[in-house]
């Protein structure tokens, strides 16, 4: 398992994050908790946001800086303007905003419930930009970075998987859009392009036959599956560079002028597979994937009755 790798003292002094405030989204698991873990060890007071409130304080409980933890839906506005006053009131205002929280669901297009389906869509994509919209005003008077976590999935589509990489790729553009307007204000946009991270969320990639048969195709270097630790340190550096690009591994950086390939040799693959793939593999329901993915379902109820937690504070490590 890999583990973070705790920087020298010294070298956290000298920190450009040290003393400054981060925001993470789902925060909660994998990832982002890897991250805002990352974060704190270079000295930053940490806001982790996410949809499980005793997960989240787990999280928080192992970070050796402040961090304040707020149960958030970011399809929320209301939800997310809120948590950016409490950070401005505990810590002040966020210099790192990351875009993170994300769910994906498996399954035939036809056989995706079209509330799961805008449901991945409207976390992934509209959240991003929720998240965008309630912490720009702090990044413009922080000169901060907003950091939005894509996905090689807007690289090259998958069948069955059509939600999670129309979102993804919706991401990456709306990044790329932003980059351009809040630059002038001093304001840095990055994208990290994440490959096959050890989370939950492909805990059965097994199982899933267009992913299986994605990765049994790929290079051996290219089906590595990366602890979610290792993805954090990559992402941590792409941070403190304040970097328009952050590749997870960072081999992906070949495949950018790449990327008009990908779409063909994806749909090559998943023809092959769907082909020859047993008809009960694809004649079932989508549904989400990953402990994150079941939260998120069990905690998205009608507006109505959508119930919020208020915040919690960790103590200082």
């Amino acid at each position: 398992m890999h583990t973070l790798t705790r920087r020298p003292a010294a070298e956290l002094q000298g920190s450009p994050l040290r003393g400054r405030v981060a925001v993470v989204t789902g925060a909660a698991r994998g990832v982002g908790e890897a991250l805002a873990q990352r974060l704190s060890q270079d000295g930053m007071r940490v806001a982790l946001l996410g949809r499980e409130a005793e997960t989240l304080r787990r999280a928080a409980a192992s970070l050796p800086t402040p961090s304040l933890c707020v149960e958030a839906d970011v399809t929320d506005r209301t939800a997310l303007d809120s948590a950016a006053r409490q950070v401005a009131e505990r810590f002040g205002d966020a210099a790192v905003v990351v875009a993170n929280a994300g769910v994906a669901a498996g399954g035939p297009f036809r056989r995706t419930d079209a509330d799961l389906w805008q449901r991945v869509v409207d976390v992934n994509l509209v959240g991003s930009a929720n998240t965008a919209r309630a912490f720009l005003p702090q990044l413009a008077r922080t000169r901060g970075y907003f950091l939005q976590i894509a996905s090689t999935a807007a690289f090259g589509s998958a069948p069955m998987m059509s939600a999670y990489c129309a979102s993804k790729a919706g991401a990456e553009s709306f990044a790329q859009a932003l980059r351009g307007e809040v630059e002038p204000d001093g304001v840095a946009v990055g994208i990290a392009y994440l490959h096959w991270t050890g989370t939950d969320m492909i805990s059965g990639l097994d199982d899933h036959p267009v992913l299986r048969a994605l990765r049994a195709h790929q290079p051996w270097f290219a089906r590595k599956v990366h602890a979610p630790g290792e993805v954090a340190d990559w992402l941590a550096a792409g941070v403190r560079r304040r970097a328009h690009h952050i590749y997870a591994p960072p081999w992906l950086r070949v495949g950018q002028p790449l990327r008009p390939l990908f779409p063909p040799l994806v749909a090559r693959a998943a023809r092959r597979e769907l082909r020859h793939a047993p008809a009960a593999e694809l004649d079932v329901d989508a549904d989400v994937m990953g402990a994150g993915g079941r939260a998120d379902r069990e905690a998205h109820k009608p507006a109505e009755h959508w119930a919020r937690g208020g915040p919690h504070e960790e103590p200082s490590g």
